[in-house]
């Protein structure tokens, strides 16, 4: 693997958290969202889609490198919608609760969304310290050789 491929890998995953984080944002902002823009009931939680691809499928025709046939770049092909149901909560003088006094609330965990997004937030710290390995490597041999 050269060290333009190892780069694309550690951006890759930087992307791939970032999105992650994003999403969690969106999630946790809209926790308590009854009522969506088009008016179609509760903010549905959203989830991205990672996909591992082959550094060689991007690079081989490029760069011809052998050992990247065993590297893998991550990409986000989708963001899907979780269709779990809604939760639904007791709550009558709320401007959305239904005849009985319930409100259709986001299928949001806020604890969960809140790990998920310390976890996406240490993976993408472990991303920006592989880059900066990387970076150093670079300047070691560029300073050997030259």
């Amino acid at each position: 693997m050269n060290f333009f491929s190892a780069m694309e890998i550690a951006a890759s995953g930087l992307g791939a958290q970032r999105t992650r984080m994003n999403v969690l944002a969106s999630n946790l902002a809209n926790a308590r969202t009854t009522r969506t823009e088009d008016g179609q009931g509760p903010y549905r939680r959203m989830d991205p889609v990672f996909r591992a691809v082959p550094v060689a499928e991007r690079f081989e025709e490029l760069q011809g490198d052998a050992h990247a046939q065993n590297a893998f770049v991550v990409e986000v092909p989708e963001i899907r919608q979780d269709d779990g149901p809604p939760q639904r909560i007791y709550e009558p003088s709320h401007p959305d609760a239904d005849d009985d006094g319930y409100v259709e609330m986001p299928n949001v965990n806020v604890v969960e969304e809140m790990v998920n997004m310390i976890t996406a937030s240490r993976a993408y710290e472990s991303g920006v310290t592989v880059m900066q390995s990387l970076k150093s490597m670079a300047k070691s041999a560029i300073s050997i050789s030259g």
